[in-house]
């Protein structure tokens, strides 16, 4: 296995001041399982980042970088932006579950560019040379031992009561990213529009909601409420305003039904102070979809924890919609797409013929069709809303 320290050294003199040597269009093929092998340690990782069982499929595809990761909001501590390294995301690559424990969560895996080659545009549709009997066996058996490494080390040491406890790209990404962002480090936005990852006017608005963001954060610890601008609430502004146990509602929605969102207005009232809903989150980057229309992907029922590794059992189960991602719109443009998850009650049933147009013009916005437990589906502030609070609603219930 290489070197972690005459890897990096090889990198960062690749990268010449920025943050990957790919961008966004680039074609790249997803090395062979031996390449990819001789990059990872004895955790199956590459520089903290786990290379996981769930992208083996991948392996030998030709895919189109929609995302530069240089950057990725902190799920686990609430820290803010962190600082990724020679990392991408590729359209239509997200994890299905399937080695850890069949996770719904559906996230956009995390791609160093030492498991991709770059493929010149004009080639990208030829194939290559087939490989000789000889060269394709030793492909083989360095599949079955990548495959017994990514598989040994899936799982977390037991908790305390014996409970299976997982380790994926999500629960690591600390590790991957120990670097914090800070809003101030103007190469970040640079780097947006040099990678492909946002425009100019994009990088623009992201900037000023952050600076509006921080005013109110300031306002409402130092000026009295009536000098507040709107409660000095974040970019967005959301509100919840029950005051007791927050409501519920049972669609029984299937994947394909075509839902509204409901308006803010609608929703507010279904969210205590902390804008939970039975523990489960609703925020300004979901607010963005209100009004409109979306299909069904999937229900939701489990997903991973990925402070502690514990698989979560959702005690009413949460939707999916096709097409919807958090695009990191109020988050400075970070590339990490989430997929909300969503409760019954923030939606509505519409029919074919009168959600039609909607559901045409939202479709295509998200990191390719995006597979939940082979559902296929479209893709939440610093942390994501929906999954970040999903063990707030294994341990509270309601509230």
């Amino acid at each position: 296995m290489l070197n972690a320290t005459r890897r990096r050294a090889r990198t960062a003199g690749r990268r010449a001041g920025l943050p990957a040597a790919l961008r966004v269009g680039d074609v790249v093929e997803v090395r062979g399982a031996a390449e990819i092998l001789a990059t990872l340690d004895e955790r199956g990782e590459l520089d903290g980042l786990p290379f996981m069982p769930e992208m083996l499929r991948f392996c030998g595809q030709r895919l189109v970088v929609h995302k530069v990761a240089h950057k990725l909001c902190d799920t686990i501590e609430r820290s803010g932006l962190r600082r990724m390294d020679g990392a991408v995301h590729l359209a239509g690559a997200r994890c299905d579950g399937a080695a850890h424990g069949g996770c719904q969560t559906a996230c956009s895996l995390y791609w160093k560019e030492e498991w991709l080659r770059r493929v010149d545009p004009g080639d990208a549709l030829r194939n290559g040379a087939a490989p000789s009997a000889e060269e394709a066996a030793r492909e083989e058996q360095a599949r079955r031992r990548l495959e017994e490494l990514l598989a040994a080390n899936t799982r977390r040491p037991p908790g305390p009561d014996g409970e299976v406890r997982y380790r994926c790209q999500a629960t690591e990404l600390l590790r991957a990213a120990p670097e914090r962002l800070p809003f101030r480090d103007l190469r970040q936005y640079v780097w947006d529009v040099r990678t492909g990852n946002a425009g100019v006017l994009a990088t623009l608005r992201g900037i000023l909601i952050g600076l509006f963001n921080r005013f109110q954060h300031l306002s409402s610890r130092v000026l009295p409420p009536w000098l507040r601008i709107k409660g000095g609430l974040r970019w967005g502004f959301v509100k919840g305003t029950a005051a007791g146990p927050t409501p519920t509602a049972h669609l029984g929605l299937k994947p394909g039904e075509l839902v509204r969102v409901k308006p803010k207005e609608e929703i507010l009232p279904t969210l205590n102070k902390d804008l939970l809903n039975r523990g489960l989150g609703f925020e300004e980057e979901m607010a963005r979809y209100c009004g409109q229309v979306a299909r069904v992907a999937a229900r939701v029922e489990r997903c991973i924890d990925e402070r502690t590794g514990r698989m979560l059992r959702m005690k009413n189960p949460c939707i999916v919609l096709e097409g919807v991602v958090c695009a990191g719109v109020y988050n400075l443009n970070c590339p990490r797409e989430f997929v909300p998850f969503w409760r019954e009650i923030w939606l509505e049933r519409v029919s074919e013929h009168g959600g039609a147009a909607a559901d045409a013009g939202l479709n295509g916005t998200a990191n390719g069709a995006v597979t939940v437990n082979g559902t296929a589906g479209g893709l939440p502030r610093a942390a994501a809303p929906g999954r970040e609070r999903a063990d707030a609603e294994d341990r509270r219930g309601d509230g």
